[in-house]
């Protein structure tokens, strides 16, 4: 007994000791499964100066509720100085469940939020698409010194074609030519979201070429239409650089402009701020800013924006310029006091936005002009001076290399690398460029001296296309089987297609093998090659006519032409001069100095009277525009009036006037008509011979009346005394206009614009060109009886009837100097 009390006194304090432990609990029961939840409380204790209890920071955990419930944050205790702080155990308000301690928590220092990342978004597209079973995209990024150095990371995001094999397909990405990410191409159910590590180091200062690869192979078919089936598109708005750090978003210098990018929809736009908008000094110098910063971000899709009071907000590929004198700028900006004293062009940070904008100013307007200068300077050059290359690196690398004359080009020069096939359809494609007065579209051929091979199981029926701009210029077709090497193979291209600007050559092999029509399971992932093509291949150019013609709206898209070779400053009128009227300027002609190489100097005039004898840009609403300008250009004086679009929502109305003469041509001339078609349709795709041809003379250009369909319009013609070019680009409103030049300047309808008018629809996007009828020849070269010749062949080729009569009257020349001669020689009776 003696015993057996110790043991049951030890046992019941025990028993106390672990109900005073667990206090009552009066929550509802819990969730069968869920674990038991006990705050602690923690007494606050009196500590003697000798102890000193560990110093420990302990990371709450918060029990699973409603997202809507709030916790009750932990009370902090506060001892006296010589005595730590303890923090007592969080309360828990009623409906909000306890925050406690758990010993399974790690235990963890509060820490700053990170500093987010640098986002530079990289496709210069509203879209990007691989398509067929191979393809390749390649342009170049400009990066500043601090975005180079800092560690980055590529983001992007694609979806594919459903018919597109996981396990035969790869998208590769290379960076300067190195290989940094590769993986198969298996996302058609949803978009996939893709990052990785760029490697130190590989980035660079200045431009960086970047290469989305594509190699697809079709699940289930074999055939060639298939392959049109294919595709894989990556997504512009998830494609990004990132930047980790605040350094890679510093602009220390004006070169920095070049890296200004693009959004997520793959434009630029540059804001510029300017107070004293309205002041007619202002004009001049800020078209030539804007002219500057379009040449130095070499992006193919550029807005400009004007404004006057605020402050635009910034973000992705857009950049703030403020320009003005420091009393204009002192309501937006606090300029540094530099800028009272000379010309000043930085970088500054506005302490409102914490947003990096483009600061010019000066004392004066004079000083801003010279700021301005500063600013510019790097992309000035002689218009006499002939350029090499037609810089395109910014959305199709590498630069156009420009041809004069007979010139002989290897693909390897040309971006185009060997390649071995084992597909069905291959192409590759590769850009040349031509200059303004290039006069060769009626007559002559280029030549592609073709180094290939293809293998034994390829069928007769393969054949090889040639496309320029998108439009086929040729056939070669396989004949022999057993497999071939092509060794200098000549293929012809017709130049008809070629124009003035920057021209793509594509070339596509269409390979039929005999395992085609079987089409075992493993046959669509075959990887022997089929077809071979060696960059040794050469592009040959021959000898072509230089001589401008006027007008050519063509030349004006592709080489900026005339006002790129315009030795004194181009006339430029305004029907008004304000923010909208500037913005749509700025972009215009930010454009055509980006294709010109150079900056347009313009000279703002007041009517077209103080115009003279100078090359002249009409920009205006039509109502505004002089009556005389739109007579030149051969534009329906009624336009003014009666050219109205439809509102949203509007119907047009129908033409009810119905004649006799209507009906009588519907009877009558509707079979004639028909055969009549049938045969020149006939002509034109056995004989390449349209009715325009068959003239002896080119005709006289039409009046034209836009329709009510169109919103924006382009014309061009020779000035009242023949010697300068005019050229107008009006709307039917102030805001068409400004709708209707950044949508024109857009890349993909920049190369669109041809002939002598051209009009685009903005609720269709639909881009109408008249063709020229009857035009000028404007010398361009020191005479040559070989330039000569070629512009009489081409001339002569494009008059059928003219080339007709000339051989004819030749002919009956010939035979009459020959009955002569022959009479005055042999005896005579």
């Amino acid at each position: 007994m003696n015993r057996i009390l110790p043991i049951l006194i030890v046992l019941v304090g025990a028993a106390a000791a672990q109900a005073q432990s667990t206090p009552f609990d009066m929550s509802g029961e819990r969730p069968k499964g869920e674990p038991a939840v006990t705050p602690r409380i923690v007494a606050p204790q009196t500590l003697t100066p000798q102890a000193e209890p560990p110093k420990t920071t302990t990371a709450p955990v918060t029990a699973p509720q409603a997202a809507t419930q709030q916790v009750s944050p932990p009370l902090v205790l506060t001892p006296p100085a010589a005595t730590p702080q303890i923090a007592a155990p969080p309360v828990a308000t009623p409906g909000a469940a306890a925050q406690v301690p758990s010993q399974s928590a790690p235990k963890v220092q509060q820490a700053a939020a990170p500093t987010p990342a640098f986002r530079r978004y990289v496709v210069p597209y509203a879209k990007l698409r691989l398509e067929g079973e191979n393809d390749r995209k390649s342009w170049s990024i400009y990066l500043t010194p601090e975005q180079a150095a800092a560690p980055a990371k590529l983001n992007f995001s694609y979806q594919n074609a459903v018919v597109v094999a996981p396990e035969a397909s790869q998208l590769t990405i290379l960076l300067n030519d190195r290989v940094v990410h590769q993986q198969q191409i298996g996302s058609s159910d949803n978009p996939s979201d893709v990052n990785f590590d760029i490697p130190r180091g590989l980035l660079q200062p200045g431009a960086n070429l970047l290469t989305f690869e594509a190699t697809q192979r079709h699940r289930t078919d074999c055939t060639i239409p298939s392959t049109y089936e294919l595709w894989s598109d990556i997504d512009p708005a998830k494609t990004y650089l990132t930047f980790a750090g605040r350094e890679a978003e510093k602009l220390s210098t004006t070169d920095a402009i070049r890296a200004i990018g693009v959004d997520e929809a793959g434009k630029t736009q540059f804001n510029v701020v300017v107070p004293a908008l309205a002041q007619p000094n202002t004009t001049k110098p800020i078209l030539r800013l804007a002219q500057g910063l379009s040449l130095l971000a070499g992006m193919p899709n550029e807005i400009f924006s004007f404004g006057t009071d605020a402050l635009p907000q910034s973000g992705p590929g857009k950049m703030t310029v403020i320009v003005g004198t420091p009393s204009e700028l002192q309501p937006l900006f606090a300029v540094p006091a530099a800028a009272q004293n000379g010309a000043l062009a930085t970088f500054a940070t506005d302490p409102r936005s914490g947003q990096q904008l483009l600061l010019i100013s000066g004392p004066s307007w004079q000083a801003i002009s010279s700021a301005i200068d500063m600013v510019v300077a790097p992309t000035d050059r002689d218009p006499s001076t002939r350029r090499d290359l037609l810089v395109t690196q910014r959305w199709t690398a590498p630069d156009a290399p420009i041809i004069y004359s007979g010139t002989s080009l290897s693909f390897e020069q040309l971006g185009v690398r060997t390649t071995e096939f084992s597909g069905r359809r291959f192409h590759t494609s590769f850009n040349v460029a031509i200059p303004s007065d290039f006069y060769a579209n009626a007559y002559g051929e280029a030549t592609i001296l073709l180094d290939a091979a293809y293998a034994k199981d390829v069928r007769p029926g393969s054949h090889i296309d040639i496309y320029v701009n998108g439009s086929i210029a040729t056939t070669k077709p396989i004949t022999a089987t057993g497999g071939g090497i092509f060794r200098q193979l000549p293929i012809r291209i017709t130049m008809r297609h070629f124009k003035p600007g920057l021209n793509t050559v594509t070339l596509e092999t269409l390979v039929m093998a005999d395992e085609d029509s079987s089409c075992a399971p493993a046959a669509t992932s075959s990887t022997t090659p089929r077809f071979a093509l060696f960059d040794t291949s050469q592009f040959r150019m021959p000898d072509f006519a230089r001589v401008e013609q006027r007008p050519n709206l063509a030349a004006l898209a592709g080489t900026g032409y005339p006002y790129n070779r315009d030795g004194e400053s181009t006339a430029l009128f305004l029907d008004r001069v304000d923010a909208e009227m500037l913005s749509t300027t700025a972009t215009i002609l930010g454009q055509m100095a980006l294709v010109a190489g150079h900056p347009i100097a313009v000279e703002p005039t007041a009517s077209p009277g103080a115009v003279g004898s100078r090359n002249a840009i009409f920009i205006g609403s039509i109502s505004q525009l002089p009556s005389t300008v739109l007579s030149q250009l051969n534009i329906a004086a009624t336009s003014q009036v009666a050219w109205r679009p439809a509102a949203p929502g509007q119907g047009t109305a129908q033409d009810s006037s119905v004649t006799i003469a209507d009906w009588r041509s519907r009877i009558s001339g509707g079979v004639l008509q028909g055969q009549l078609d049938r045969f020149q349709q006939w002509m034109h795709r056995n004989f390449d011979i349209s009715l325009s041809s068959l003239r002896f003379i080119p005709g006289s250009e039409q009046v034209f009346t836009p329709s009510n369909a169109n919103t924006f319009l382009i014309a061009q013609e020779a000035n009242p005394t023949n010697d300068a070019t005019w050229t107008m680009i009006t709307a039917p409103s102030a805001g068409d206009l400004r709708a209707g030049a950044e949508a024109m300047t857009a890349q993909f309808n920049w190369s669109q614009i041809d002939g002598r008018i051209t009009a685009y629809s903005g609720k269709t996007g639909k881009i109408d060109t008249a063709p020229v009828s009857r035009f000028d020849f404007v010398m361009t070269q020191p005479w040559s009886l070989t330039n000569y010749r070629l512009i009489a062949a081409n001339w002569l080729s494009s008059n059928i009837l003219s080339y007709a009569f000339l051989l004819v009257i030749g002919s009956l020349l010939l035979g009459i100097a020959t009955a002569s001669i022959l009479s005055r020689i042999g005896r005579h009776e």
